[in-house]
């Protein structure tokens, strides 16, 4: 499908998504670095956020479900699309009402008075989405395979059923969701992404070489075109626009400069895989996040490239020929960031601002809401922010500034953050709203005014080739507690010394397995992983025989959970280390 649409003048119809929760409370911004709060400004001071001075923020709505991307109307009503299924832990219950939520902040007071759900439930099949957008007076949302649209004939929520725009998006692998955006003259870009972390024989396995052609880059692994003015169009291959694009959720679109840009998550598990090529530190520190400029055609690399900040180049990925980051190989034609930001921050929402109610300086950039980590460990998690990045003419027009911080609490970890940022929107008065998947909360950031917030002192990003800090594995504590009788009980055929070292194994001190990662460093489970704790098994009778038989096999395909466990968790285990970890296990679930 070829369009035209460069060619034209594209006016901002975008939108980021989000799971939303009703309940709102006035809050205020924290002072970061250089920056003053104005309690005069921003009464209440409860949000938890740091923001630069002169920004306040109130919780405009919470627990409405994981909310995802969001979308402003004119007449300034947020619409949120939210998720369920297995991307989130299972049995929750899915919200009644439907899937999309509707927010009106009727008196002025930054927080919503009316939440209205429509769309889809579970009982009619549906598990939410991602991706939502505004076009000729239509909402248009993602909807399991689907995206599809809603009339609105000048209403708040639609009385008529959707129709279907684009049917047969690719569900299922590592990354199942279809965030979109829709520009001025009805061009629809999809974000398809990869199934896999870099397209192995054996996904996240142990030295699995990648698949030669990686023929999932046919249907994954990239963007794809359609026209928001057509229905029930398929997917195809043949629609595909740009390609190498592990998982591009976030989209900004400059409408005046006809330029879209597009966030990338960087793959996995450099060390944890590839432990002869990659030091353990090198797990938390490559690759890069990156900013891409979407173009027509263009091939950003995945999975044969990766983009390695110390070197500033795009360099050949260890699954096809890649030696730890010196051969650069087919990568000399592929197409590297505008910018890059620290490895698994992972870049969800993006959205261009194009209003004037913020300071100058933030005008015409993209804000950047990073979900978080989880692959760092056993180093300090990061990223649980939303930071600004300055862009002019496709490139990188200055250093990234840490605009928003806060949202996780006291603990950045994937079990343990109170919020985690997933999109991004502007409304029309220029005030940013923030979504959170984790308890469905929205924040919307307003500037109140004075010099500060326009002046030269902000806080800038950390470093892309910055140290991974110290190991904090120690740090975490375990379930049973630390009082001085605490204790983990060894399984029959087993030692204290062997769960010990389980214990270092479990956190990535040893060995280089990332089971902290994907369970927690407390092992009662995240969104990757389930809880180890609880004495309930899938895969074995939960004897210390069958732990190890689990943990050696690896689970490829899942019951609960998207992602797949590789053999030994996809590291380079040593018999002695791979009975000890079974131990830990063990002991965790009979404590």
């Amino acid at each position: 499908m070829q369009s035209s649409h460069f060619s034209r003048t594209l006016l901002p119809a975008i939108a980021t998504l989000g799971v939303l929760a009703l309940s709102s409370s006035l809050v205020s911004d924290q002072p970061q670095a250089g920056a003053q709060t104005s309690s005069q400004s921003c009464p209440a001071n409860d949000s938890g956020l740091k923001l630069p001075a002169g920004f306040c923020a109130t919780v405009f709505t919470d627990h409405i479900g994981h909310a995802r991307d969001m979308v402003v109307s004119p007449s300034g009503v947020v619409y949120v699309n939210t998720w369920s299924g297995d991307y989130y832990p299972p049995g929750e219950k899915e919200p009644e009402g439907g899937f999309l939520v509707a927010l009106e902040d009727k008196t002025g007071a930054g927080k919503a008075d009316t939440a209205q759900r429509f769309g889809e439930t579970a009982a009619t099949g549906g598990k939410g989405g991602t991706g939502i957008a505004l076009y000729k007076g239509g909402l248009y949302a993602e909807i399991n395979d689907r995206i599809v649209r809603y009339s609105l004939n000048g209403s708040v929520v639609p009385q008529g059923t959707a129709t279907t725009v684009v049917t047969g998006l690719p569900l299922g692998g590592d990354h199942p969701m279809h965030p979109f955006t829709i520009t001025a003259d009805g061009a629809l870009y999809v974000d398809v992404g990869t199934a896999t972390n870099s397209c192995q024989l054996q996904n996240r396995t142990l030295k699995s070489p990648g698949a030669d052609p990686c023929t999932e880059l046919e249907t994954r692994g990239g963007i794809w075109h359609f026209d928001a003015n057509k229905t029930n169009q398929p997917f195809t291959p043949a629609d595909r626009y740009a390609t190498g694009i592990r998982n591009g959720e976030g989209f900004a679109v400059d409408a005046p400069h006809k330029l879209i840009y597009l966030t990338q998550h960087g793959r996995d598990q450099l060390h944890a895989n590839w432990p002869d090529l990659y030091k353990p530190e090198e797990e938390a520190t490559l690759p890069a996040e990156e900013l891409l400029l979407l173009k027509q055609g263009g091939d950003y690399g995945w999975p044969e490239c990766y983009y390695d900040s110390f070197q500033r180049k795009l360099v050949l990925a260890p699954e096809y020929g890649g030696d730890g980051g010196k051969k650069v190989g087919v990568c000399a034609n592929k197409i590297g960031p505008v910018a890059d930001f620290p490895a698994h921050w992972a870049p969800n929402g993006a959205v261009f601002y194009d209003q004037k109610q913020f300071p100058a300086r933030y005008h015409n950039g993209v804000f950047i809401a990073f979900h978080g980590s989880w692959d760092r460990a056993p180093y300090p998690q990061a990223g649980y922010n939303v930071i600004f990045q300055s862009v002019a003419a496709g490139r990188s027009a200055g250093p990234c500034e840490l605009f928003a911080d806060g949202f996780a609490g006291s603990d950045e970890t994937p079990e343990k953050a109170a919020h985690r940022p997933s999109g991004v929107a502007v409304g029309p008065d220029g005030s940013l709203y923030v979504s959170d998947d984790t308890t469905g909360r929205i924040y919307k950031i307003v500037y109140a005014g004075g010099s500060a917030g326009g002046g030269a002192k902000f806080t800038p990003c950390p470093s892309a080739t910055a140290s991974p800090g110290s190991v904090v594995a120690a740090s975490a504590k375990p379930p049973e507690g630390t009082h001085p009788d605490a204790g983990l009980s060894a399984p029959p055929g087993a030692t204290q010394e062997m769960v010990a070292l389980g214990d270092r194994v479990y956190h990535g001190q040893v060995g280089g397995a990332p089971c902290a990662g994907c369970h927690g460093a407390s092992a009662k489970g995240t969104p990757l992983g389930p809880d180890l704790t609880a004495n309930k098994w899938l895969w074995s009778d939960g004897s210390y025989s069958g732990i190890t038989k689990t943990i050696t096999d690896g689970v490829p395909q899942p019951k609960q959970y998207r992602s797949p466990m590789p053999a030994m968790g996809g590291a380079q285990l040593t018999p002695d280390q791979l009975s000890a970890v079974a131990a830990y296990v063990w002991a965790l679930s009979h404590h």
